[in-house]
């Protein structure tokens, strides 16, 4: 009696068990880096824009009215996107105290929902 090349049933079923086993391991660590370096780069698009808007009190003595005067007089090459949202619309601006000029003395993210360390997005 002649064999036939190829794979049994059993075979396959063994390797698709195994890498069943590899993906319930490999997913959710896949999901959570993912998650941390959307946070990452929140911080950073946050830190970048509450320097910009530092550099242009300092240099102007007054908040600017938007975001976009900062990107029309170069403290900002481009309005960041939010990860958490995907989109550059939904910043959150925080306007300056009484008796200080300009629109937005802060900036913090329009997203919902809590980060990795509990904290809510919106507070950052």
């Amino acid at each position: 009696m002649r064999r036939e090349k190829g794979f049994t049933l059993l075979e396959l079923m063994v390797v698709m068990a195994i890498i069943a086993t590899l993906m319930t391991i490999a997913l959710p660590r896949y999901f959570n880096s993912l998650e941390a370096s959307k946070e990452t780069t929140l911080r950073q698009s946050l830190s970048a824009m509450r320097e910009a808007l530092d550099h242009y009190y300092g240099d102007t003595g007054r908040y600017p009215d938007s975001i976009e005067q900062l990107i029309e007089q170069r403290y900002l090459r481009n309005a960041p996107l939010d990860p958490i949202t995907e989109r550059k619309d939904l910043w959150v601006l925080i306007a300056p105290p009484d008796g200080v000029a300009g629109g937005v003395a802060d900036i913090k993210s329009g997203a919902s929902g809590r980060a990795r360390d509990g904290s809510q997005y919106s507070e950052w």
